[in-house]
């Protein structure tokens, strides 16, 4: 549990992108990064540029604040909730994005993801597992 005592807020949401925007997921991961550590918020994104997977931990406060900016970005639609539920302790300790490198195989970057996913709840793992075939 954290130490604060705070209650923790995690959400599981898929989104596709805008088909009309082109999507620089670098800067997006940067500008979260950033955003997340100021706000608490930790978890994993996935995106291979279409479409998003992300699951946000964090103070319930800071979650709401983050996924109402989500709801605002113009380059997300079609955002579907997939779970939203309070939980004690963090999935994902500090880390707040994983992003796939210009010269990173696709098999490298679901290996990564995969390790990531070991402390994720069954629900959390599976939603992640299934995109990650989808692309294969």
């Amino acid at each position: 549990m954290d130490t604060d005592h705070t209650p923790l807020r995690q959400l599981l949401y898929v989104s596709s992108s805008t088909p009309s925007v082109v999507i620089d997921v670098p800067r997006i991961v940067a500008q979260s990064r950033q955003n997340n550590a100021l706000d608490g918020v930790t978890g994993l994104l996935w995106s291979d540029g279409k479409r998003f997977l992300q699951v946000l931990e964090g103070p319930a406060d800071s979650v709401s604040a983050t996924f109402a900016r989500i709801r605002r970005d113009p380059r997300h639609r079609a955002i579907v909730i997939l779970h939203d539920r309070e939980i004690e302790t963090r999935q994902f300790g500090s880390w707040t994005m994983a992003q796939r490198g210009a010269g990173d195989s696709g098999d490298a970057f679901d290996a990564q993801m995969r390790r990531l996913l070991d402390n994720a709840s069954d629900s959390v793992r599976g939603s992640f597992l299934g995109l990650i075939a989808a692309r294969a």
